[in-house]
């Protein structure tokens, strides 16, 4: 089988698991899985709600839902930050009754200590172990007093070209190499192609603090290149998925599918049947 004719099988059969009709590893929890049936991937797949920015915090559950995905990364779209403890756990018991859960959220900015004060209040709130955002640089010090007070980890978000304080995984890495351990990287994988960058290796550079992975696909490996669905760009999806699964990742990759904003759906549905029909050969090889 031909390297092309091998990537439409896999996405043909990625998008009939996303539909139900294949029993892929990653459409049920991991507890669940048929011993002997496969390897168990050591990760989950989730989505970052910013796909969904053009919907309400209902629709965009629903969405997920009818994905087949059971983590939820919320975008302050969806949940704002100056939300009080009653507004989220509102948002929470929404999501729980979907049988949906809040992962993480973010890109959390913080330019002041108010607002690293706020975003850590607001994740505190919302029970959650860790955090996405992009501080400014001034506040990584307040940002690590944060951490170390709550216990809460920061996934330090990279951007691509055209940001100038996180553009590379390894920008970021630099940033907190001498901080606390939870200070640590989320890696999109798309910011980082578009960079000349390949984002399997830099998983692996950096994977010591690799708390969370943002997951698309790009249409070219410039500061030109746009969200496609994942299987039809440019970057080397089976490769990264082979390097998390040999390290042993066990966050989240949230799917970030940036693409149609007004009907993200279809896209999102068909890249996590793309990675579902890849992760399903690689559990059984």
């Amino acid at each position: 089988m031909t390297s092309r004719s091998r990537r439409d099988f896999l996405k043909m059969a990625g998008i009939a698991a996303a539909a139900g009709s294949v029993p892929f590893s990653l459409a049920m929890p991991r507890d669940e899985l048929r011993k002997g049936a496969r390897k168990p991937v050591p990760f989950d797949l989730g989505i970052a709600s910013y796909t969904f920015r053009k919907f309400t915090l209902e629709e965009a559950i629903a969405m997920t839902k009818r994905a087949a995905i059971g983590k939820l990364a919320l975008k302050d779209v969806h949940l704002p930050l100056t939300s009080s403890p009653q507004e989220i756990a509102a948002a929470l018991a929404k999501m729980k009754s979907a049988g949906v859960a809040m992962s993480s959220c973010g890109v959390v900015y913080m330019k002041t200590e108010a607002e690293v004060e706020r975003a850590f209040a607001y994740a505190r709130s919302a029970g959650l172990n860790m955090m996405v955002g992009a501080p400014d640089m001034s506040m990584l010090g307040a940002t690590e007093s944060a951490v170390k007070a709550t216990g809460i980890a920061l996934a330090i978000h990279n951007h691509g070209p055209n940001d100038e304080r996180f553009p590379s995984p390894e920008s970021a890495y630099r940033a907190v190499e001498k901080m606390d351990k939870r200070m640590g990287l989320c890696i999109d994988v798309g910011h980082t192609q578009r960079l000349g960058l390949d984002p399997a290796a830099e998983a692996e550079r950096f994977f010591d603090r690799l708390l969370d992975m943002h997951l698309k696909d790009v249409s070219s490996a410039d500061a030109q290149g746009s969200t496609v669905e994942i299987g039809r760009g440019v970057i080397d999806v089976p490769k990264l998925l082979r390097t998390l699964i040999r390290l042993k990742y066990t966050g989240t990759l949230h799917i970030e599918h940036e693409k149609d904003e007004n009907d993200p759906l279809p896209g999102v549905a068909e890249s996590a049947g793309y990675l579902r029909g890849v992760l399903d050969t690689l559990s059984t090889v």
